[in-house]
């Protein structure tokens, strides 16, 4: 009876525990709310940038992408993204999907411009650049050094 009663507190010592690290790890986490105020830019390609990834300025993280879209009228991606408050940014900064990394995931580097104009909530960033597709440029790179090789014949005399 008492090695039972021992096994139960403990059981429930370890649950208690888990159950208060996970509380932990959402608060630290963004998955709830990250605050802030919301701003729209549009690419011709987001490849790889998925909901949830980071929005940085200069490398520092400021806010996550919220939700993508197709825009129907002009079959752009719409990405919605958050931006926390306090921070302004100006009217002609650039938004441009980059990678973090050869193997890792892509995120949204905001570039701030120079006007005086700043977005207001809801606004669209208009200078964008969008996602450079690795593969591509692979192929692009492979294909090219190809090219110019006479395709393997022996030089004439």
């Amino acid at each position: 009876m008492q090695h039972n009663l021992v096994e139960t507190i403990l059981g429930a010592v370890v649950l208690a525990v888990a159950v208060a690290f996970f509380g932990w790890a959402y608060g630290q986490s963004t998955a709830g709310d990250p605050g802030g105020y919301e701003l729209v830019a549009r690419f011709e390609r987001i490849d790889g940038l998925e909901v949830g990834a980071d929005v940085k300025i200069a490398g520092i993280k400021v806010g996550r992408v919220l939700s993508q879209e197709v825009d129907p009228a002009t079959y752009r991606a719409k990405v919605r993204f958050s931006v926390k408050a306090g921070l302004e940014i100006p009217a002609d900064s650039t938004a441009a999907v980059a990678s973090a990394g050869l193997l890792s995931g892509k995120y949204l580097s905001l570039v701030p411009g120079g006007e005086d104009r700043m977005l207001k909530p809801g606004e669209e960033l208009t200078f964008t650049q969008s996602s450079v597709n690795l593969e591509d440029l692979i192929g692009r790179f492979i294909f090219s050094g190809q090219g110019g090789q006479g395709g393997g014949k022996a030089p004439g005399p």
